[in-house]
């Protein structure tokens, strides 16, 4: 008997996947989405991650310890010796270090290099023989500048391989530049061999550093080598009790840290997403298997009675379950590879969102990230197998074989008290705060209400559906419909899960995205007030002086000139940099809380971003010390401004406070105003032609709208993964309307014979499934779109800001939510239609023959 009951399981499990294959490769392709996007995000970014660390590393030449400037604009370098003579310490190399580009001093009539940004390092290679023999260079005869006479290495670079192979230079050619605001050509005297090759970098003689970049007793860093059994944190403290205010102090790991930290919430939000999916893929397996079980209960039945046991049953419901989740995870394995490999090449290692620039990531294949993802699809669809498989070993056999349905009691109540405890468990949880910086809690709540509002339709389908249900209707397909959904709300679940799952997930990342582009939006035109825009590429070591800017205020046509001097401030070691933005006249900025208060004596007003009051605790009305050209200063926080350009904090001081506190007279952007009249192009022109010939190539113009626009396709390239999770929502959506609907009237066969015997026409039949089609989908939407409003609510008001930290006003897309809705009620009728002609097709007495 054993062996009859494992040869009808066998024979079962093939016939089902024979007889339904589109519904199963729906649940098999849900699945696979959800494993091929998170599995695709984890590839992307760790290749990002390596690469961009792998840069970091060359650039910082693998120190030990380094002593780095709070600014670009340095520290001065007698810490240096104080440093060396330090117990613990084996050798110290100074370093000046500036961002440069090249491509600016094209010769007259030759054509325009490509140009780009690298690293310009200045380093005394004695020293850098003991802490950082990578920045050692080599030249074409294998010789380095080691030990070569100092009048030797005027004049000479040292370029990294991938730097010489996007210049396309080689050894012995002239390389020219800008830095520091200043124009250089220089003679390639070989390569950086103990670089690597993701790194642009290129070295020079300090000396000369110094003198040609303006730095003149000043450095960026200091690399530190220890002694040999050294302790760290020892020589850690006795470094930090030397360290001046516009200094600190900077570990491998640390830097480590920072790096991770630049991207780190982006890529938890998008595998976060990816997660959601795989859980919508879930709900769709559930509804699968669950429409599955419904049709099969006579033949489930059969097994009963030919011996097969309670536990056999829900074991064979699992074994399928295993078989769609270890199919869509292969798939998905394969699929999330292939899409890492197209997301590096059309969007770059960072998936559109900018952190990563120039990064070369490389793909690999990391077999127990790979194990962990499959992992992943298999408990999902286990999970979304074991409740139906517990349904059906609960429904007596005698039931079962006469086909008799769910053998649900109409009159009997569903229960709502498990949908509103995953409802309310999940709304706590959405308001819980950060974990490590990051809102997993709030992810967590999404997911308990997306499974509550699930949980939640069998009740809210009857509860919608009573008053219909009381009045009922003359006509008696509508009455037919009504009474059949209000009967049978648990069969309409199966259904509406689905839905309810994939378009909650869709209404909640297009509120979420459509909310944040219209804020930044509305954040351009607030922040760009102006008629034309310059900024300086990699010019913070160094920008325009002021008989420059004298230049380019007299140009005419101009009503006006804004100058600012902006520059990169690190507050904290194993944290991105802040922005130091210096600014003429009135700050162009959206002020969200400000005080009326005056400044206290002795300090000066300040405005803080949002991402500054998240990170650093910044409060309106405080008073706050930051170092500023090498000595604190006490700033008082006058207001707190909304940024999404800065995404780890910018502070906004007057340019003439900052120039009076550091010297500094020069510039890196300004905004014009236009005199009426004037044309914006002549304007421009004359602009550029005023500039001095060093820095016309990091000269970058830009017009508001023109702006704005690209600012917009920024936002959509990095929201590009979010669009296509909206894309597979609607369409899974869409396709288990069908196929739910599709199954569901084939296990009615019997009751539309019933319905035939006693005189109901098979045109009023197909009325009742359109109108019932009609009804889920209209509850399906109803419910999807109110759950996803409560998703997108917890995604804007929470997670973006524990993310990102910055808020956005609530914008809701409504002609793309009616639209949706509108799409699922008419796939929904359509469907039932198509269904119900195939199974009217057979005359009403073979379909009740079961009964005979």
């Amino acid at each position: 008997m054993a062996g009859v009951v494992s040869v009808a399981t066998g024979w079962l499990l093939a016939g089902e996947w024979r007889a339904q294959p589109l519904r199963m490769a729906l649940a098999v392709l849900a699945i696979a989405v959800g494993v091929a996007l998170g599995f695709a995000v984890h590839l992307v970014n760790s290749a990002a991650l390596g690469s961009f660390g792998r840069a970091m590393a060359s650039v910082q030449g693998r120190a030990d310890l380094s002593v780095r400037a709070v600014a670009a604009t340095g520290m001065d370098e007698m810490l240096y010796p104080r440093l060396a003579r330090l117990p613990g310490i084996a050798a110290a190399s100074p370093v000046v270090e500036v961002a440069a580009s090249w491509g600016a001093l094209a010769r007259p009539g030759s054509p325009p290099a490509a140009g780009g940004r690298f690293t310009l390092i200045g380093t005394d290679f004695l020293r850098a023989m003991r802490v950082t023999p990578g920045l050692i260079g080599i030249s074409a005869a294998g010789l380095s500048g080691v030990g070569t006479a100092p009048g030797w290495l005027q004049g000479r670079i040292w370029l990294s391989p991938a730097l010489l192979g996007a210049t396309g230079l080689k050894p012995g050619a002239h390389f020219r530049f800008t830095a520091a605001g200043r124009g250089h050509d220089l003679i390639i005297a070989g390569r950086l061999a103990g670089s690597g090759t993701e790194a642009r970098l290129a070295v020079i003689d300090i000396a000369e550093a110094q003198d040609r970049l303006g730095q003149w007793g000043r450095v960026q860093r200091i690399d530190l080598k220890l002694a040999e059994g050294a302790d760290t944190a020892a020589v850690s403290a006795r470094i930090g009790a030397l360290l001046p205010p516009d200094a600190l102090l900077a570990t491998p790991d640390g830097e480590a840290s920072r790096a991770d930290a630049l991207s780190r919430a982006y890529r938890v939000n998008l595998g976060m997403l990816a997660l959601v999916a795989l859980l919508t893929g879930g709900f769709l397996v559930w509804s699968a298997q669950s429409l599955s079980v419904a049709r099969r209960r006579p033949q489930f039945a059969l097994l009963a009675v030919l011996g097969l046991p309670r536990r056999g049953l829900v074991g064979q419901l699992l074994i399928e379950g295993l078989i769609l989740g270890l199919a869509g995870a292969a798939i998905g394995l394969v699929l999330g590879h292939a899409l890492a490999d197209l997301a590096v090449n059309r969007f770059g290692g960072d998936l559109g969102g900018g952190y990563f620039a120039g990064a070369q990531a490389r793909l690999a294949f990391p077999p127990l990230a790979a194990l962990a993802f499959a992992g992943l699809g298999l408990v999902t669809a286990l999970a979304g197998s074991l409740v139906p498989a517990l349904a059906a070993a609960r429904v007596p056999p005698a039931l079962a074989l006469k086909g008799l349905g769910d053998g649900l009691d109409p009159g009997r109540r569903p229960r709502a008290w498990p949908g509103l405890a995953l409802l309310a468990a999940g709304t706590g949880l959405a308001m819980a705060p950060p974990l490590a910086g990051l809102p997993i809690l709030a992810y967590a709540g999404m997911a308990l209400l997306l499974a509550g509002g699930v949980a939640l339709m069998p009740a809210l389908a009857r509860a919608l559906l009573a008053p219909l249900a009381r009045i009922g209707s003359a006509w008696l397909p509508l009455d037919l419909a009504i009474r059949r959904l209000w009967g049978a709300p648990q069969a309409a679940s199966l259904a509406l899960s689905g839905i309810v799952a994939s378009t909650a997930l869709m209404v909640a990342m297009a509120v979420m995205v459509a909310s944040f582009r219209q804020s930044v939006d509305d954040w351009l035109v607030a922040v760009l007030p102006s008629d034309l825009y310059l900024h300086l590429e990699a010019a913070e070591a160094g920008g325009l002086a002021p008989a420059d800017q004298a230049r380019l205020a007299a140009v005419p046509g101009l009503a006006g000139m804004r100058p600012q001097r902006v520059l990169s401030l690190r507050l904290a070691a194993g944290q991105p940099a802040v922005s130091l933005m210096a600014q003429g006249g009135h700050a162009a900025v959206p002020l969200l809380r400000r005080t009326t208060a005056p400044a206290p004596a002795g300090t000066t007003p300040a405005l803080i971003s949002e991402p500054m009051a998240w990170l650093y605790g910044w409060q309106v009305g405080e008073v706050r010390t930051l170092a500023i050209a090498g000595r604190p200063q006490r700033l008082h926080v006058a207001g707190v401004w909304r940024d999404y350009a800065r995404q780890f904090g910018a502070i906004i001081l007057p340019l003439a406070d900052y120039r009076r506190l550091t010297g500094d007279q020069t510039i890196t952007d300004a905004a014009f105003d236009l005199a009426p009249g004037a044309d914006a192009g002549r304007v421009e022109a004359a602009l550029a032609a005023a500039l001095p010939p060093a820095v016309a190539g990091q000269a970058q113009f830009g017009r508001p709208g023109e702006m704005r626009r690209v600012a917009l396709q920024i936002f959509d390239r990095s929201f590009a993964v979010t669009y296509a999770l909206e894309a597979i929502a609607i369409i899974i959506g869409l396709v288990g309307v069908a196929t739910s609907f599709s199954a569901q009237v084939l296990a009615r066969l019997r009751e539309f014979g019933m319905l035939r015997h006693i005189g109901v026409g098979r045109r009023q039949l197909l009325w009742m499934l359109a109108l019932e089609g009609a009804g889920l989908g209209l509850v399906g939407a109803v419910a999807g779109v109110a759950l996803g409003l409560g998703l997108a609510l917890v995604l804007v008001a929470v997670v973006n800001p524990q993310s990102f930290h910055w808020t956005m006003d609530l914008a809701l897309p409504w002609p793309l939510l009616a639209g949706l809705a509108a799409a699922l009620v008419a796939c929904a009728a359509g469907t039932a239609v198509v269904a119900g002609r195939r199974a009217l097709g057979q005359g009403p007495l073979l379909a009740v023959r079961a009964d005979w």
